[in-house]
């Protein structure tokens, strides 16, 4: 501390002394989680830490896998990136293996596609995924859209329709667009017509120069978390968004008393992404068992099932899946069908995607 006076009142020595025999009392195990924000149910941690009393959760959060990924030289024992990073930290050798003897909830709970799953381009590392991780939500990628003032035709799966909402001057001010790279630049890809993981140069250069106009012209709202609650509040016609945050939304419009002026929609276009994200063990990890029981408590049916209800995310836990509202879990675009599966692309990951991927989205951010 700074400029430190001399004199201390013993009300704050006491104070200090109390906080100070606290901690060294303290004997539990330090578990730190890195996670999305708004990405877990409020009380899981406490649930946790009464199942497994030798734990002492510190748990901290990012906005995106971009915004996480620079942060990974920091100790943390679980994060929870989406599958594309995984992969490429997986190549990157900053996961450890799992030990899968010690995951028997999941063994039973984890619903059997997620093994079958094209996670990369790579078939050899697709192969490798669900050695170092496990799935804990998963979402499509559409557009959330108040009915109210936007006008789609029913039953649409046209991408070069449905994006064309965010890139249409009549809804400049009103739109989102999340701050993130994948996303964004997907959406460009998907609206012109091209795979969400295009490295063709022109293709990418058109998709660059969408955005920037899109940018300079229509002046959308970046974000990620705060892009709910402005869709909850009328604030925005229109934003991209994941299937998991039309359920937030939903529910926020409920909590503040409903409101008839706002009808929100999700529509989820053909060849866009899917996407899960999954718990993960870092490899300077310093608590690898209290990583494995917080992977394993996670897939617990009740627990798996309060936070995909909490968070609005699809939920990979087939035992939870049954508990849910049928509404929900008979929902195409939060549990697509095979057929819908067949439509969609994963976000492929490499070095080049990075490199080239995070040059466009710079130059998007840059422009005037």
């Amino acid at each position: 501390m700074k400029n430190l006076k001399r004199f201390v009142s013993a009300a704050c020595c006491a104070s200090l002394l109390a906080v100070s025999m606290f901690t060294a009392c303290d004997s539990r195990q330090e578990l730190i989680i890195y996670n999305w924000g708004e990405y877990i149910a409020e009380d899981t941690i406490a649930k946790f830490e009464a199942a497994y009393p030798q734990y002492r959760v510190i748990y901290r959060t990012f906005e995106t896998n971009e915004t996480m990924y620079p942060n990974l030289d920091n100790t943390y024992d679980v994060i929870i990136p989406s599958e594309y990073m995984v992969c490429r930290l997986i190549n990157e050798e900053r996961l450890q293996p799992l030990d899968w003897t010690m995951l028997p909830n999941v063994t039973a709970n984890m619903d059997p596609m997620f093994n079958d799953m094209t996670y990369s381009q790579d078939k050899e590392l697709s192969d490798e995924v669900l050695d170092y991780a496990i799935p804990y939500l998963y979402c499509t990628v559409g557009l959330v859209y108040d009915a109210n003032r936007i006008d789609l035709p029913e039953g649409t799966t046209d991408p070069a329709v449905i994006w064309n909402v965010l890139f249409d001057e009549a809804n400049a001010g009103d739109i989102g667009m999340y701050d993130s790279m994948r996303e964004s630049i997907g959406v460009a890809l998907n609206y012109l017509g091209y795979s969400i993981n295009s490295m063709d140069e022109e293709e990418l250069a058109e998709a660059m120069q969408l955005l920037i106009d899109q940018k300079t012209n229509i002046n959308p709202t970046y974000g990620v978390d705060n892009l709910k609650d402005k869709m909850a509040s009328g604030e925005m016609a229109a934003s991209v968004a994941w299937s998991g945050d039309h359920i937030v939304m939903l529910d926020r419009i409920a909590e503040l008393g409903g409101n008839d002026d706002i009808d929100l929609r999700f529509v989820l276009p053909e060849g866009s992404n899917w996407s899960v994200d999954m718990m993960c063990i870092p490899s300077n990890a310093a608590n690898y068992e209290g990583a494995h029981d917080f992977i394993n408590f996670m897939y617990e049916p009740e627990i798996a099932l309060e936070n995909c209800e909490y968070v609005g995310y699809s939920t990979p836990n087939v035992a939870a899946k049954t508990m849910l509202d049928p509404e929900v879990s008979g929902n195409v675009y939060y549990y697509p069908t095979e057929e819908i599966f067949s439509t969609l692309e994963v976000y492929y990951s490499s070095s080049e995607y990075e490199e080239r991927y995070t040059e466009i989205w710079n130059t998007v951010k840059a422009s005037a």
